[in-house]
């Protein structure tokens, strides 16, 4: 598979469904001061069996039964600018690279994968909390963790420059290095309140999606769809 030159006209530094994504959680986080109640309690991810009305940051809080969508909706929102920020420019940095090859349909439906994946996985972790010690699961992440993962596979040879490191990397050692550093505050439970098991998630949904659409699982697409 050839992948598109950023000179080309048909390369677009923001494509449609990067550009959604964008725009749709900077609205979100904008309206936090006024709905920010409302919103983590209809669309945030709970764990299953949480209390219906819970002790949030001094104050009660009343939470609605888990519902569907929140395994995808949680995922447009954030608990503040910096946590908004990064997600949104590795969606960006990486992901135009990632949409530009796939196609915007093809990217939408990896990355929404990938977020409820990652939802999936969090709930199973986050399962028979109760208490004080229950708090809501929001952001980007497990797609971000997604598309972290299809640029490494991708473009392996590709050098990142990261602002915490500042020598050049090669995507592939930068991928295995952070899944193989997620694994580790997860299962140490370092950096607690970070949903390290959900970014894993997001990795190991789209490594499987990836190999599905590759023609390389036992259950296989009817057109393979990356031949890279």
């Amino acid at each position: 598979m050839t992948h598109p030159d950023p000179r080309s006209p048909r390369f677009s530094m923001m494509p449609p469904v990067i550009g959604f994504l964008l725009v749709t959680n900077v609205l979100l986080f904008l309206a936090m001061p006024a709905l920010g109640n409302w919103l983590m309690a209809h669309f945030a991810l709970w764990p299953i069996g949480t209390p219906s009305t819970i002790m949030q940051d001094g104050s009660m809080m009343r939470v609605p039964d888990f519902q569907v969508w929140q395994l995808v909706t949680y995922g447009f929102l954030h608990g503040g600018p910096l946590h908004l920020f990064v997600n949104m420019f590795v969606v960006w940095m990486l992901g135009v690279q990632v949409e530009n090859s796939w196609g915007s349909r093809m990217f939408a439906t990896y990355f929404l994968i990938c977020v409820i994946g990652a939802g999936l996985v969090q709930l199973v972790v986050t399962a028979g909390g109760n208490g004080d010690a229950i708090y809501p699961t929001v952001g980007a992440s497990g797609g971000v963790f997604g598309v972290l993962l299809a640029f490494g596979m991708m473009f392996p040879n590709q050098r990142l420059f990261l602002i915490f490191l500042p020598i050049p990397i090669k995507a592939k050692y930068f991928v295995i290095g952070y899944g193989i550093l997620e694994l580790y505050l997860g299962v140490s439970g370092t950096m607690s309140g970070i949903a390290h098991f959900a970014h894993l998630g997001g990795m190991v949904v789209g490594l499987l999606m990836i190999q599905y659409w590759r023609g390389r699982l036992p259950v296989r697409p009817r057109h393979r769809r990356l031949w890279w």
